[in-house]
């Protein structure tokens, strides 16, 4: 089940759609958690510590990132750099909030699809670090 088409006109008319160039920082890690990203077209590699260090490339259009702004985090928890001109679109996280907790149906199908993308992170994080199976 998703989200409903009365909150998909929402989130698009909150949100803006803006392109970057190959090499864009759209945010460092430690910044102020300020807005929720889409994944248009392009890609962007996430980053962690001062080697700024991968540990993701959203690729998949439609794949969301910048989380850290919705889940009562002030800062973003990675770095995020674009590797190849990438059109977004980019959500003020806390009139996206607002219009959460205003339908809690639409909120409910909203996180559950967050943390379903969150946990495939971890789950292909997790077979990173053990290495190839024998």
């Amino acid at each position: 089940m998703g989200t409903s088409m009365d909150f998909i006109k929402k989130f698009m008319d909150m949100s803006q759609m803006v392109s970057h160039e190959k090499g864009d920082i759209l945010f460092r890690e430690k910044d102020p958690a300020l807005f929720f990203y889409v994944l248009l077209n392009g890609r962007v590699k996430l980053g962690v510590g001062e080697s700024d260090q991968r540990v993701y490339d959203v690729s998949q259009n439609g794949e969301a990132f910048g989380w850290s702004s919705l889940i009562g985090r002030d800062r973003y928890s990675a770095s995020a750099e674009c590797l190849e001109p990438t059109k977004l679109l980019k959500t003020d996280s806390e009139k996206l909030t607002k219009v959460l907790e205003k339908d809690p149906a639409n909120g409910i199908v909203f996180f559950k699809q967050l943390a379903a993308t969150l946990g495939n992170r971890l789950l292909e994080g997790y077979k990173r670090i053990s290495g190839p199976q024998k």
